[in-house]
């Protein structure tokens, strides 16, 4: 035996001890060490925000002009490609984008600056997260209108990226609750970009730019004036037919006039059975109302997923604390963690070491090698698409044959046609699939995470190819795949998918290329997903 094929053997062995024990190896080393990471992550921003109190909002973006002229005053061939100095394992993204290879400029921006109750908006510097955000506006009556689940996300990323949320089938993505965003260009100019200025090309091409555009200062979002609770009821279903025309009914995508629920979404348990939740604001005012409340946040409770499944078959209500609804996926990173941690959910554990859950994204992508990386790449898949809801059957039916894996999430979202020729990454959407009386069309996010079932049966699976049939699916439905997580399109078929016509004008217009990597080449895998997949797929037994 050489010695190569012996580690290789060695190699194989660990890893599969690894994936045989790896909800005790997290429970004993990451859980502790993630707490750790997190509380010196804190300590850090506490110390950089007493820094910054010391300067103005103006102050501060004035130091990161001052960075990007000095870029701009080197000499054109020693220019390195511009980036955030943010680093990689503090993003949500799965991927890697090497930031060594960029000239990276610090963004220290972290407060939110003004609320305005007259107008219904807020004003935040873009690392400001989505914790933070609850925790300043909630007290005082308000959220803002499309809310991420996970508490680590940052306004900024959001905004750049894309986010939705269940009172998306009002409102539409998180883009369309941005009212203006603050700019650095290429040049180190400050502008404000706003749908009615001059800048209206670039106000729609920021969304799903991914910091390609621009370096993002301030933001502008619309903000809504909310109870102290949500009043949840939870409608069991017990057929395909029956989620996905419920699904069509209560969002509104059949008639523009329904009266619809504040908050809609399901968790598909199998293919025929589903749970339909709608939560409206509400206080809860009377003894019968509190008997009723339920924080779903605390660390002893299930988890969010799994309490909702003990609504099928008879269905119910309850209340919940807003910021708790808000942020009800985060303690099991939506199910994510019952793959990490098969016995997470068990009221044992969930009353000694609940409180410790879940690991932070960020330790989990700082201690991410190379190995690791590959190896979850090919054993795991976390992915949000959205598509038309009324394709929610074929999208199911799809997910289920490639990956195998539930609960899956629907979320119906508002997807707009802005009237405007070119409107951005997002096409209009075919104006056959319009709610009648209306310039938008409801689409909906299939969150697909786990692990897929051939790879829990040590069955043959090849994610590449699975995943490329899901974009290919994706994109013939007229839909788009969330870019915070693995592509594995080629650059045609990712320009097949985004209608990259108004951002290559605006890459023009603003002098981006040789100043900002290109949208395709900052969010495509740094690894080799095809060579990875085949790899892994002939290895299944």
């Amino acid at each position: 035996m050489t010695a190569t094929s012996l580690t290789n053997r060695l190699r194989g062995r660990a890893i599969r001890w690894l994936e045989d024990n790896r909800g005790l190896v997290i429970v004993l080393f990451c859980l502790p060490a993630s707490l750790l990471f997190d509380l010196f992550i804190q300590l850090r921003i506490w110390v950089q925000r007493k820094f910054s109190a010391k300067t103005s909002h103006e102050q501060r973006v004035k130091d990161i002009q001052e960075q990007v002229l000095e870029w701009s005053r080197s000499p054109e061939e020693n220019r390195k490609l511009l980036c955030t100095a943010r680093p990689n394992w503090l993003s949500l993204s799965t991927t890697f984008f090497n930031k060594k290879a960029c000239r990276q400029v610090l963004i220290d921006l972290h407060e939110p600056l003004h609320l305005d109750e007259k107008s219904l908006t807020v004003t935040v510097e873009p690392n400001v997260t989505v914790r933070e955000i609850c925790k300043f506006l909630i007290p005082k009556g308000y959220t803002l209108a499309v809310t991420l689940e996970i508490g680590d996300a940052t306004l900024g990323g959001l905004a750049f990226g894309v986010g939705m949320t269940t009172y998306s089938h009002k409102v539409g993505l998180y883009q369309e609750t941005i009212l203006e965003y603050e700019l650095v260009t290429s040049s180190g100019e400050v502008i404000k970009v706003t749908k009615d200025n001059e800048h209206s090309d670039l106000f729609y091409c920021l969304p799903w730019s991914h910091g390609t555009l621009g370096f993002l200062v301030g933001l502008k979002l619309q903000i809504i004036r909310v109870k102290p609770y949500v009043h949840m009821k939870y409608i069991p279903c017990f057929s395909q037919e029956e989620y996905c025309q419920k699904m069509m009914e209560l969002s509104g995508a059949l008639d523009k006039n329904a009266a619809v629920a504040d908050y809609v979404e399901a968790t598909i348990y199998d293919k025929d059975n589903a749970v339909i939740m709608l939560g409206n604001f509400a206080h809860v005012d009377s003894l019968d109302k509190w008997l009723k409340v339920n924080d779903v946040c605390r660390w002893w409770k299930p988890w969010f997923y799994k309490h909702v499944e003990s609504f099928h078959p008879r269905g119910g209500e309850e209340f919940i604390p807003l910021e708790s609804y808000l942020l009800r996926h985060n303690r099991a990173i939506f199910w994510v963690l019952e793959s990490m941690i098969p016995f997470g959910n068990h009221p044992l554990f969930r009353a000694l070491i609940g409180w410790l859950c879940p690991p932070k994204p960020a330790f989990l992508k700082f201690t991410t090698t190379q190995a690791v990386r590959e190896m979850t790449f090919a054993k795991q898949v976390f992915q949000d698409i959205v598509m038309p809801l009324n394709t929610l059957k074929e999208q199911v039916d799809t997910a289920m044959e490639l990956f195998d894996t539930l609960p899956l999430l629907v979320y119906p979202c508002r997807v707009y046609d802005h009237q405007r020729g070119p409107q951005g990454q997002l096409r209009a959407p075919n104006e056959s699939l319009l709610v009648p009386g209306t310039n938008y069309a409801m689409f909906n996010d299939l969150g697909v995470y786990g692990t897929p079932g051939p790879v829990k049966r040590r069955e043959h699976y090849n994610p590449t190819r699975a995943m490329r049939a899901m974009e290919k699916f994706t994109r013939d439905v007229g839909g788009y795949s969330f870019l915070y997580a693995d592509i594995f399109m080629s650059e045609s078929e990712f320009n097949t998918m985004f209608d990259m016509t108004l951002y290559e004008k605006c890459r023009k217009l603003y002098q981006c290329d040789g100043a900002f990597p290109r949208l395709f080449d900052k969010v495509k895998p740094e690894i080799d997903v095809i060579a990875i997949g085949e790899t892994y797929g002939k290895k299944q037994d």
